[in-house]
């Protein structure tokens, strides 16, 4: 029988204290970077989303898949917390029936990195014709997401602090600082 995390422990057993810290430096200084340039970056576009959100005569609601679902997760605690009617809903849950809560008095909020999630883009069609207002957090600029939504909050990174660029982790500290 293995122990729990053995794999773990062996290879971190091999990576010195120095190189710890220089890789916990190099993503925070990465991740950092990411909000500063969003700082940047912002635009009357946030603005614009920032109006629609307090004109909203019904609910904010998010959506977003996988980790970009945790974020919109959190953004929608954040918003309860101001006193602005908020819930999330799992787009997957969406096209089962569950977009039936949405209603045309409501506004999205949709994140995706991408902005290719298929279980986003199978629902937008369905909110255009409801008339929902969406607002879009994406990096993707040009992506299925960012065509539908009326307006667009570039949350665009210029790389993630995983070696692989694989790991959304300045992508989603971008998502979850535009949010805030």
């Amino acid at each position: 029988m293995t122990q729990p995390h053995a794999h773990f422990t062996h290879a971190t057993a091999q990576v010195d204290d120095q190189r710890i810290l220089q890789l916990a430096h190099e993503t925070l200084e990465i991740e950092a970077d990411a909000v500063r340039h969003l700082r940047d970056r912002l635009s009357p576009t946030f603005v614009q989303a920032v109006r629609a959100i307090l004109k909203v005569k019904g609910r904010v609601v998010v959506m977003g898949m996988g980790k970009s679902g945790h974020i919109g997760r959190k953004i929608t605690a954040t918003l309860a917390s101001t006193g602005t009617p908020a819930m999330f809903v799992h787009p997957a849950e969406a096209s089962h029936g569950d977009l039936g809560m949405v209603k045309d008095s409501d506004l999205v909020i949709a994140i995706s990195n991408s902005g290719e999630s298929d279980e986003l883009a199978a629902i937008l069609p369905v909110l255009k014709r409801q008339g929902v207002p969406l607002v879009a957090i994406t990096g993707g600029a040009q992506s299925t997401l960012a065509k539908h939504a009326d307006i667009v909050l570039d949350s665009g990174v210029a790389k993630e602090a995983c070696p692989l660029n694989l790991a959304p982790t300045a992508s989603t500290t971008a998502q979850i600082a535009l949010g805030d």
